[in-house]
């Protein structure tokens, strides 16, 4: 799939002969909601061979699709004086421990408290390369999962981060409590992620979804419950999350994927960003950030091993 800028258009190639064309493009694009889709074709925003097509259109197997998507619309983004907890700064890059319960950027209906509010007032400057609403923000946190996160004050540290992103030489590790008792002592998990067929709010493990791969290792087992730690080779929506629940394991107090009964005092899934190795983008110099695990998950852990040590 490649993408035009000019005219904000993305095209790409039927490959699979009999596909409806609105479940070709949920699958091309799982960040478009299927509500968003048939809107675009019946618009006429969505051309086959350069023709506007129904949504039931079914492929022969080769045609080029062309999607057109509009632009955003404007939003102002205001700076906000709101707490930080920053672990570094300088003048390319600020790493932050970011709270549970922050959205990372403004979208549909959030336009202040995000953390990308709280940078514009705390910094002079910040990276303009994701635009105006995600100024700075090289990779993003779910609004409930805690931890260290990196933005750039540049565009030149925007795109080395970036880069070292992609190319898997910055890591990041996540600490994670999940339902059951994992036999393993540690795992990769390996499953491309799109957008879940039914429930579009969700993602899922999928046929024709982007690669993603995760490796685990037990750190504690408390019966019932497992405390793991998570390193992404990927970074895609929701991973760890889809991830583990594929397994059998999904995380504690997770409202989308844990259909469990959660009877602990969190606010979401438990699940925080431990660290992150990255290079800096102006020395070279090789740096490791760290962010103590938050007192939500260790009263959860405390309670555990206390029960743990009564048996």
């Amino acid at each position: 799939m490649s993408e035009t800028p000019a005219e904000n258009a993305v095209t790409c190639r039927m490959d699979t002969a009999g596909e409806r064309l609105d479940r070709f493009l949920a699958r091309m694009q799982p960040e478009l909601t299927r509500s968003h889709i048939q809107k675009l074709i019946a618009s006429g925003d969505v051309r086959v061979d350069g023709r506007a097509q129904k949504a039931g259109y079914k492929s022969r197997g080769g045609e080029t699709v062309t999607l057109v998507l509009p632009a955003p619309e404007a939003t102002e983004v205001l700076p906000e004086d709101l707490p930080l907890d920053i672990l570094y700064e300088d003048e390319d890059i600020i790493v932050v421990n970011k709270a549970r319960g922050m959205v990372v950027h403004p979208a549909a209906g959030v336009t202040h408290g995000t953390l990308v509010n709280a940078l514009l007032y705390h910094c002079k400057d910040l990276s303009g390369i994701n635009g105006e609403i995600r100024p700075g923000i090289v990779h993003r946190l779910d609004k409930d999962t805690s931890g260290v996160m990196v933005c750039a004050k540049n565009d030149r540290a925007h795109v080395s981060l970036a880069e070292q992103i992609k190319e898997k030489t910055a890591t990041r590790t996540y600490i994670a409590i999940v339902h059951g008792n994992i036999t393993e002592e540690a795992g990769t998990i390996k499953g491309a992620i799109g957008r879940h067929p039914t429930e579009r709010k969700q993602m899922a493990i999928v046929e024709g979804g982007k690669p993603a791969v995760t490796h685990f290792r037990v750190l504690e087992r408390y019966g019932k419950y497992t405390l793991v730690e998570c390193r992404l080779e990927t970074g895609r929506t929701h991973q760890i999350r889809v991830h583990m629940t594929s397994i059998g394991h999904p995380l504690v107090g997770d409202p989308k994927y844990g259909n469990r009964k959660n009877p602990f005092q969190i606010a979401g899934q438990a699940l925080h960003s431990k660290s992150l190795d990255l290079t800096h983008p102006r020395t070279g110099e090789r740096m490791h950030f760290e962010a103590a695990v938050p007192g939500d998950m260790m009263e959860i852990i405390s309670d555990l091993r206390r029960c743990q040590s009564k048996k």
